[in-house]
Protein backbone atom coordinates (compact mmCIF):
# COMPACT_ATOMS: atom_id res chain seq x y z
CA UNK A 1 0.00 0.00 0.00
CA UNK A 2 1.29 3.44 -0.67
CA UNK A 3 2.02 6.02 1.30
CA UNK A 4 -0.61 8.15 -0.31
CA UNK A 5 -3.49 6.01 0.29
CA UNK A 6 -2.27 5.45 4.33
CA UNK A 7 -2.60 8.61 4.29
CA UNK A 8 -6.10 9.07 2.49
CA UNK A 9 -7.32 6.45 4.35
CA UNK A 10 -6.28 8.11 7.95
CA UNK A 11 -7.62 11.26 6.90
CA UNK A 12 -10.71 10.28 5.67
CA UNK A 13 -11.38 7.92 9.03
CA UNK A 14 -10.34 11.22 11.17
CA UNK A 15 -12.83 13.12 9.32
CA UNK A 16 -16.34 10.48 9.50
CA UNK A 17 -15.97 9.02 12.79
CA UNK A 18 -14.19 11.52 14.92
CA UNK A 19 -15.68 14.73 13.21
CA UNK A 20 -12.26 16.42 12.87
CA UNK A 21 -11.74 19.48 10.14
CA UNK A 22 -10.12 18.36 7.42
CA UNK A 23 -8.34 21.93 7.42
CA UNK A 24 -6.71 21.24 10.81
CA UNK A 25 -5.32 17.96 9.68
CA UNK A 26 -1.63 18.74 8.40
CA UNK A 27 1.94 16.57 8.77
CA UNK A 28 2.25 18.40 11.87
CA UNK A 29 -1.28 18.88 13.50
CA UNK A 30 -1.04 17.00 16.90
CA UNK A 31 -3.07 14.16 17.44
CA UNK A 32 -4.27 15.10 21.00
CA UNK A 33 -3.94 18.83 21.09
CA UNK A 34 -4.83 19.87 17.29
CA UNK A 35 -6.85 17.05 16.52
CA UNK A 36 -8.35 16.11 19.93
CA UNK A 37 -8.10 12.36 19.67
CA UNK A 38 -8.09 11.36 22.96
CA UNK A 39 -6.92 7.87 24.92
CA UNK A 40 -10.35 6.35 23.87
CA UNK A 41 -10.41 7.51 20.93
CA UNK A 42 -7.50 5.38 20.27
CA UNK A 43 -9.27 2.09 20.74
CA UNK A 44 -12.10 3.05 18.06
CA UNK A 45 -8.75 3.56 16.02
CA UNK A 46 -7.66 0.08 16.48
CA UNK A 47 -10.87 -1.07 15.75
CA UNK A 48 -11.34 1.18 12.34
CA UNK A 49 -7.81 0.77 11.35
CA UNK A 50 -7.93 -3.32 11.64
CA UNK A 51 -11.43 -2.87 9.44
CA UNK A 52 -9.80 -0.59 7.20
CA UNK A 53 -6.38 -1.55 6.59
CA UNK A 54 -6.47 -5.65 7.33
CA UNK A 55 -4.01 -5.27 9.91
CA UNK A 56 -3.99 -5.15 13.67
CA UNK A 57 -2.09 -2.09 15.76
CA UNK A 58 -1.25 -2.29 19.02
CA UNK A 59 -1.83 0.82 21.60
CA UNK A 60 1.53 0.71 23.42
CA UNK A 61 3.46 0.69 20.38
CA UNK A 62 1.81 3.90 19.61
CA UNK A 63 3.23 5.98 22.85
CA UNK A 64 5.68 8.11 20.61
CA UNK A 65 3.20 9.10 17.94
CA UNK A 66 2.42 12.59 18.52
CA UNK A 67 1.40 13.70 15.01
CA UNK A 68 -0.69 13.14 11.85
CA UNK A 69 2.77 12.59 10.09
CA UNK A 70 3.98 10.07 12.73
CA UNK A 71 0.36 8.01 12.85
CA UNK A 72 0.96 7.43 9.07
CA UNK A 73 4.52 6.31 9.50
CA UNK A 74 3.56 4.00 11.67
CA UNK A 75 0.88 2.85 9.90
CA UNK A 76 3.12 2.89 6.45
CA UNK A 77 5.32 0.45 8.78
CA UNK A 78 2.51 -1.96 9.36
CA UNK A 79 1.59 -2.12 5.96
CA UNK A 80 4.81 -2.87 5.08
CA UNK A 81 4.84 -5.99 7.58
CA UNK A 82 2.26 -7.95 5.94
Amino acid sequence: MKREEIEAIVKNFLIEEFEVDEKLITHEALLKEDLGIDSLDFIDIVVIVERNLGFKIKPEEMTDVRNFRQFCDYMESKAGNQ
